[in-house]
């Protein structure tokens, strides 16, 4: 396929280099930031309105989620949310492109997701160019505080990332994982809900 053929929007969506600046794409983020601006500005007592306006903003929604202002975003339609999905305060997702969240997902405060990247040479960072890489996260998933999490990343389910943690690459199912680079700590096992049980004595 000629990328010349091509208009921005659709490089962008398919992970070619693009420019930000084209008047479609502009006017995509215009619409997104009018939800987004509305969605921060309503009184906290106005949660179903809250959810009306991330409903129209995102690409896919469930029955059940709670997004937790201020929120920021690129464009929304790129971002898809599972059941279950909370994000605490200041969470960003640059949605350039796709963002697959998966059931039962928690993510705690200053959370950052970006799908967007730059060029490293400036000659063509300097022609305002860029790429965008799509973001999974699977299943049962926490993100701790002030993670951030780079381009073309993959999440498996079950997973724990470490609050601070700068995720580079692809995180299996079934870890706790952290630092930066954010690399696995340990496995996951039925020991860490066995733990739990006996502690705080749930289920009873």
């Amino acid at each position: 396929m000629n990328s010349n053929k091509l208009t921005e929007k659709q490089k962008m969506l398919s992970g070619q280099a693009y420019q930000a600046g084209d008047t479609e794409l502009a006017k995509e983020r215009l619409k997104a930031r009018e939800l987004v601006y509305e969605f921060n500005h309503l009184a906290p007592k106005f949660v179903k309105q809250r959810k009306e306006l991330l409903k129209r903003l995102f690409g896919k929604t469930e029955r059940m989620f709670y997004v937790e202002p201020p929120f920021r975003c690129d464009y929304g339609y790129n971002i898809e949310i599972g059941d279950n999905f909370y994000a605490n305060f200041n969470l960003v997702i640059l949605d350039c492109a796709k963002v697959s969240i998966g059931n039962n997902v928690f993510i705690a405060p200053n959370v950052a997701i970006y799908t967007a990247g730059h060029p490293i040479h400036a000659h063509l960072r300097d022609q305002e160019y860029e790429w965008a890489q799509e973001i999974t996260i699977g299943n049962s998933v926490w993100i701790g505080g002030n993670v951030v999490i780079n381009p073309g990343v993959k999440i498996g389910s079950n997973v724990v990332i470490g609050s601070g943690s700068i995720v580079t690459r692809d995180i299996p199912d079934n870890v706790f994982a952290a630092g930066n680079p954010c690399r696995i700590i340990r496995q996951l096992t039925d020991a860490d809900k066995d733990y739990y049980y006996k502690d705080f004595k749930l289920g009873e």
